[in-house]
Order: C-alpha cells, then sequence, then structure tokens
C-alpha cells in the first residue's frame, strides 16, 4: 500500500481536472451530502436573489466586506 506521502505525490501530479474530482471525493467521504441541507441552501440562496433583484437588499461590494474584515481583524 502506498504512503500517504505517496499518494499526495501522484494526486499533486495530475491533472487540475482529475485533481478536483480526487478532492470532491474525498470531501464527500468526510461529510457526506445531505439532500434535505442541500435543499434548504438552494431555498436561501433563490430567497436571497430574489431579495436582491427586488432591490429589498443592498448588495455591498466585496473590497469593502473584505476591508471591514481586515479592519476588525488587525492587530
Amino acid at each position: 500500500m502506498p504512503s500517504t506521502a505517496e499518494i499526495i505525490r501522484d494526486a499533486e501530479s495530475l491533472p487540475v481536472e482529475e485533481r478536483t474530482v480526487v478532492v470532491d471525493s474525498l470531501l464527500r467521504s468526510l461529510n457526506p451530502p445531505d439532500p434535505d441541507i442541500d435543499r434548504k441552501w438552494a431555498a436561501a440562496a433563490k430567497r436571497r436573489l430574489e431579495d436582491l433583484r427586488s432591490g429589498r437588499v443592498k448588495p455591498i461590494p466585496g473590497e469593502e466586506v473584505f476591508a471591514k474584515i481586515r479592519q476588525r481583524f488587525a492587530v
């Protein structure tokens, strides 16, 4: 059986598309998908998109969000 280091080395040599398949498979083995949770996330995303499109909420530019995060956690 190959060592962990060998498996990682072999995986890193794969094309990016194949590495994403390996990563996705490994993550799914740690946290299997739950269709109920997936439906809830999809519903939340649709509500948020509707809120943006209707003007009920105002989008905040990503640069502004990250600037606030950097300020908050600056040492």
